[in-house]
Formats: C-alpha cells, structure tokens, sequence
C-alpha cells in the first residue's frame, strides 16, 4: 500500500499537524449531506456498502457513521497522520484502510456509492477514475463534495462582502502546481472521456477505453454561514495546504496580512466580537457506466 511519503509535497507536508486539521475544519451542512446521499441512492438504505476515498481524520466519516440507516464504510486514506487520527475514532462499522485511490484495497463491485470529500482535486486522474470504477457495482453512483469557504473559492464564484473577496484575491497568490478545487481543473478528467476526435472514439471503443461515468455531472450547492473568532478563522486558514508549509517567518507575514484584512469597515461582527465568514458546501455526482 502507498504511504504519505507518495503524495504530493504539499499534501504531505502541509496535512503534517493532522490535529490542527481535524480540530479546524468545519463539518459539513446537514442539508447538503442529505441531499449528496439522496443522490448517491443510499439516504434510506440499510447496510448501504460506503467506499471513501481520502477520508482523512474522517470529518466526513463521522457523518455517514452516525447516520440512522448503518452503512458499511470502508475508508480509504494514504496520509499516515490523517488515517491514525481517523483510526483512533473507532467509528461503528468503518473499516479504516490504508490506500490511494488509484490503489484501493477493495474488492471488485464491492460498493453501492463511493464519496470523496474535500479531496478530489487531488488525484481526479483517469487512473484514479478506473478505480473507482472498479470497486463500484453497477449503476452505482460517485460523488464529491467540498466546503469551500469564501476566501478560498473559485475566481468566477461571488463573494458576498469586500474583505472576503479581498482574502480571496490574497489566497490565488499561492501557486504551487498543484490542483486545488478553486482552480476547477478536476472537471477535466471527466471531460476527457469523451474525445472530440471521431478517429479517437472508434479506438477508444476497440480498446475498451469507454466513459466510465455519466455525463454532465450533477452539480448542486447549500450555502453556510459561520461566526469566528479572529483566532479561529486564522487556525483555519493555516490547515490550508499552501498556508501550513509556509516558513516561520512567511507564516507571521502571511498573519499580518490576514489581520489588516479583517479590519475591513465591512466585516460583520456578532456581541462576541465574533466575524461572519460566508460559504458554499459544493458538491456533484456521477453515474457509473
């Protein structure tokens, strides 16, 4: 099985304090959950077979692990500190896997429904859509899902206030070559199924290179609202990949810079002296062929 010491720096590197993620990462909006669920064809299904892929310190296993209906889990995770934390949660009927999703140790059309939460961007490869492919039973269905904070949304993506979209505009600074869910490149790997070249769909059909997931994509989001302390949206900001990797002395610059955003004639605060931060938990599907 692969370790984190195969993932990409950024990944293994900046989810080192696998801690800090799990304690400043938001779970995720009932209201999307249910409705991701009733996509994947599982909300009202006993025993429903679960695959998650990059399941991390399971703030999405949590979920379906306390869900009324049991579902059986088996959560797949490369990163070493990320699946210990998750492990160590000893969540009812989750099995906790070490894997990547290119290389899941999951039989063959073992699962009704396969999720990747806040992590596709990371490996959204052909490779990786073969094998998801494979440990799906027919018919059924892949989803994604992400909460995406406003400061850390895509370009074209709205934002509801000057600061946040001033913070946004402050992340985008951070280029590392790696894909990340704002820069929206992980729909391509769906769409390069489909060659427009004729000549490619006759070979492709002879070598049994054929789509393996619908399209288009089901695509939905429920936006959120969260109250946070300074501190806290700054403990969140750094469990950002880009952010946690900073040296010590770009960390207490990259501090300064959030600060004197924040001080923006904008921000909304609530008696606590807590700030609004806005939201949207995006999430899509896809069918297995």
């Amino acid at each position: 099985m692969a370790s984190h010491a195969t993932l990409p720096h950024a990944a293994s590197e900046g989810f080192k304090d696998a801690a800090a993620y799990d304690a400043h990462r938001p779970s995720y909006p009932r209201e999307a959950v249910d409705q991701l669920l009733g996509r994947l064809k599982i909300a009202g299904q006993a025993d429903a077979r679960v695959v998650e892929i990059a399941a991390g310190t399971g703030k999405f296993t949590e979920l379906l692990a306390a869900r009324p209906k049991r579902y059986l889990v088996k959560a797949v995770e490369p990163h070493d500190g990320m699946r210990g934390i998750l492990a160590a949660k000893d969540l009812p009927a989750v099995e906790v896997l070490e894997g990547r999703a290119d290389k899941m140790p999951v039989e063959g059309e073992w699962g009704d429904a396969c999720i990747a939460a806040q992590a596709f961007h990371w490996f959204a490869t052909p490779e990786a859509l073969t094998e998801i492919h494979r440990v799906l039973r027919a018919g059924a269905v892949f989803g994604v899902i992400w909460n995406i904070d406003s400061y850390n949304k895509p370009p074209a993506w709205e934002t509801p206030t000057k600061w946040e979209q001033e913070l946004n505009e402050w992340i985008l600074t951070f280029q590392d070559g790696n894909r990340r869910f704002r820069d929206q490149e992980w729909k391509k790997v769906f769409e390069q199924q489909l060659p427009s070249n004729p000549l490619q769909v006759i070979k492709n059909t002879l070598s049994d290179h054929l789509p393996r997931f619908s399209l288009p994509l089901g695509e939905a989001k429920v936006p959120f609202e969260v109250w946070l302390t300074e501190d806290a949206l700054w403990s969140r900001l750094r469990t950002l990949s880009q952010v946690a990797v900073l040296s010590q002395e770009d960390l207490e610059k990259a501090e300064a810079r959030v600060r004197e955003i924040l001080k923006g004639d904008d921000v909304e605060r609530n008696s606590k002296g807590e700030l609004k931060l806005h939201g949207d938990t995006y999430f899509a599907w896809t069918d297995r062929i």
